[in-house]
């Protein structure tokens, strides 16, 4: 898959089965449904960015799917689907020594599919990086819809 990746050295936008050590090397990089057994290489990879993805609870694997290359999973994302009307694009990560190879927009990209094909009707991200969504399609709504936070632990 070939596709731009805006923003592309954003944090979090950058796996592999053992995230912490993936092989690099010259091989192709495929998308695809992450597989049973799968959810601790991407732990691993989410942990790469603890201050950007804190994600105590993941969806299912059946949620994700994994950039790989050379057997490493170097990226993943979610889709987290509520309900026919809306789903979340979730948990995006790649592993930093292949950030700005367009896997973050990839991976958005099989996320939208699925939803398409679920005929879910709105997806959404909660993200520290509207411009990169922005360049996936996403449109950033202000006096439309907002997310509204409450902090349960203002000392943290």
């Amino acid at each position: 898959m070939t596709q731009r990746e805006p923003n592309s050295d954003q944090p979090g936008l950058g796996g592999g089965s053992d995230a912490a050590a993936p092989r690099i090397g010259e091989g192709q990089v495929v998308i695809r449904p992450a597989r049973a057994g799968e959810l601790p290489a991407v732990r691993r990879l989410i942990g790469l960015y603890p201050d950007e993805l804190v994600q105590d609870e993941l969806p299912r694997i059946s949620s994700f799917f994994v950039a790989e290359s050379d057997g490493s999973i170097i990226g993943c994302c979610a889709l987290q689907v509520y309900s026919r009307r809306l789903a979340e694009v979730r948990s995006l990560a790649i592993h930093p020594d292949f950030r700005g190879k367009g896997l973050a927009a990839q991976l958005v990209d099989a996320c939208r599919r699925r939803g398409i094909d679920r005929r879910v009707r709105q997806l959404f991200a909660v993200t520290s990086e509207p411009g990169f969504f922005e360049g996936c399609g996403f449109t950033v709504h202000t006096g439309w819809k907002t997310a509204v936070f409450a902090n349960l632990h203002p000392d943290t």
